[in-house]
């Protein structure tokens, strides 16, 4: 059922990021962290086959994500949603949408980092499924040090399973 927010947001289309989003791309990035990824990072993402999905309304961008696949297993590494756009079920569709096209490719699980101190992405995590499994301590850069990362689990299909 779509909330009140979700019901006054526009059509959106989730599609692949292109290298002319980039730009967009890095302006919501440094909008969001203190720490942002760099262009060349967003590039290099591009040019090595990661999964690089934008959401758009009326082709500008309001979210990304990027994920990556090896050994079974997905990544998210980047999941970032303009602040204008947050809470309004962006993300939400978003970060489905990845762990969808993580099952389609056959993962058995998706794993994503996540600062503790973000306690709005640690909620949708967790009601997408998404279950806390460890935590890597110093992981983030941080204003005076470092900050840990809560490293959380999605199961996508059983060990052994046949993958779709």
């Amino acid at each position: 059922m779509a909330t009140a927010a979700e019901l006054l947001l526009p059509e959106v289309l989730i599609r692949p990021m292109r290298a002319s989003d980039v730009a967009e791309v890095v302006a919501i990035e440094r909008a969001s962290y203190q720490f942002p990824w760099s262009e060349g990072i967003f590039r290099d993402c591009l040019r090595v086959g990661y999964l690089c999905r934008v959401v758009t309304v009326e082709r500008q961008v309001l979210a990304y994500g990027v994920m990556s696949f090896g050994a079974g297993e997905a990544h998210i590494l980047n999941l970032c949603v303009s602040e204008a756009y947050r809470c309004r079920g962006v993300g939400k569709r978003l970060l489905g949408a990845l762990v969808e096209r993580a099952a389609a490719a056959g993962m058995a699980e998706a794993f994503l980092e996540v600062r503790p101190s973000n306690t709005a992405a640690i909620r949708l995590y967790l009601a997408l499924g998404f279950e806390q499994v460890g935590m890597r301590r110093g992981y983030y850069q941080a204003v005076g040090g470092r900050e840990d990362a809560a490293v959380l689990k999605h199961v996508l299909r059983a060990p052994g399973a046949p993958s779709a």
